[in-house]
């Protein structure tokens, strides 16, 4: 079975990049028709969509966040990342992700939880 384990920091300073690794086991991520998904949620609100990228490191993006995200991955360590710059408070949230597959349901991580303050 699929396994998503979050890492990165915690906390991030206003203006920084934060930065966020998916390590992924049970699975590749090279694996067809597969994409690996970050989605976020702040305090109170609901869950975003962040953004994905597919089995052969094609990439998508939310388009209120394409400007400030970037997601790459690792394939000698089956992994994937999500990079946001210029942060602010209002990016404080619980970051999760994802394995999707269109007509399945998604396969996520435990989330981890990053504050942005100084």
């Amino acid at each position: 079975q699929v396994q998503l384990q979050e890492s990165g920091p915690g906390l991030v300073k206003p203006s920084q990049t934060l930065s966020l690794t998916c390590t992924v086991s049970g699975d590749s991520i090279t694996t067809n028709y597969y994409y690996w998904s970050w989605i976020r949620q702040p305090p109170g609100k609901g869950l975003e969509w962040m953004g994905a990228i597919g089995d052969s490191g094609g990439t998508y993006y939310s388009p209120s966040l394409e400007s400030r995200t970037s997601i790459s991955r690792d394939t000698s360590k089956n992994q994937f990342t999500l990079q946001l710059s210029s942060v602010t408070p209002e990016d404080t949230a619980v970051y999760y992700c994802a394995r999707e597959r269109i007509g399945f349901g998604p396969s996520w991580g435990q989330g981890i939880q990053v504050t942005v303050s100084s």
